[in-house]
């Protein structure tokens, strides 16, 4: 337990330096509608159903866990709407869900792409449990500081923008837009607060051929009093049925990933990552999976073939 209690002193340590990020996502192009309400894939009639979990820094006493699950639709030409249900947990001691919904409004330019503007509106639940701290010696945790559980709830919202043609992508967003303060002990010493933190993606499809494509892609992301945390990938898509690929987020991790489409409706995934940063002794590096499903509500035609998910 003195090793959550240390993650935990450092996770209050960014925060009071205003550099809490959030949870960090290797397949960020298959979960799109979770960082950006504006994402929207036009398929008129199905369902895109998501989940996705990553166990960070595996080995390490304390490390975060992120599952997120969410769903999105058209329900005409111009608007699409959805929900997100994210979880982050670190030690079992803090936890945090978001569930928000998510609306978009989409204008198509015909040849010239789709542009969406959107937004993403929910409520947030913040609990941090003190019970059961002890020291390695056996000795109870007893620091005022922290005698008191933490138990809050409150809103917030967020706005995106995404323009996509058939080759390419880039979106711009901001997923919880309000700060809100978890913690504020010992006179000020301690402030939880949590910050605005900002996305700009990309991504361009290369047709190499008739069975493969070349997919490379990148995730900025930006919070006050931090480094831009910037993911780079490229994949490549063989028959538009298995998909393998690496990735580079700098100075923290290299990454592997493959997915592979089980059915029409189905495809799983999976990513490694090998910690660079100063972290990599004390972890085996962290594992990433996901799961998306396209389910007809209309029997239309199922949605990779129309509108495949490249990103």
């Amino acid at each position: 337990m003195k090793n959550i209690l240390i993650t935990f002193i450092a996770l209050l340590t960014t925060v009071v330096m205003w550099s809490q990020q959030d949870a960090q996502y290797t397949q960020y192009m298959y979960n799109m509608s979770v960082i950006n309400p504006a994402y929207t894939t036009g398929n008129i009639g199905v369902v895109n159903l998501g989940a996705l979990h990553r166990t960070q820094w595996v080995g390490t006493n304390g490390a975060p866990k992120s599952s997120n699950i969410f769903a999105h639709t058209p329900i005409n030409e111009n608007v699409e709407v959805g929900f997100s249900l994210i979880n982050d947990n670190i030690g079992d001691v803090v936890k945090q869900n978001d569930l928000y919904a998510d609306f978009a409004y989409k204008l198509n330019l015909e040849k010239n792409g789709q542009l969406s503007f959107g937004l993403k509106a929910g409520v947030t639940f913040f609990d941090v449990n003190f019970n059961g701290f002890v020291l390695e010696s056996g000795d109870v945790f007893t620091d005022p500081d922290f005698a008191e559980n933490i138990n809050q709830s409150f809103l917030n919202f967020g706005a995106g923008v995404y323009y996509n043609t058939e080759n390419y992508y880039i979106g711009l967003s901001v997923p919880a837009i309000l700060n809100a303060k978890h913690l504020d002990r010992n006179n000020g010493k301690y402030q939880g607060t949590e910050q605005a933190h900002t996305y700009l993606t990309g991504g361009y499809i290369f047709e190499i051929n008739e069975l493969f494509k070349l997919k490379p892609a990148f995730m900025a992301k930006a919070v006050k009093g931090a480094p831009i945390s910037l993911d780079l990938t490229a994949n490549v898509l063989f028959d538009n049925k298995v998909e393998f690929g690496v990735g580079y987020r700098l100075d923290d991790a290299i990454s592997g990933m493959v997915n592979f489409k089980a059915t029409p409706e189905l495809r799983i995934g999976y990513a490694y990552d090998h910690t660079i940063s100063n972290l990599g002794p004390f972890s085996s590096g962290s594992h990433e999976v996901f799961i998306l499903y396209d389910l007809s509500i209309l029997g239309l035609k199922k949605g990779y073939d129309k509108s495949p998910r490249f990103f």
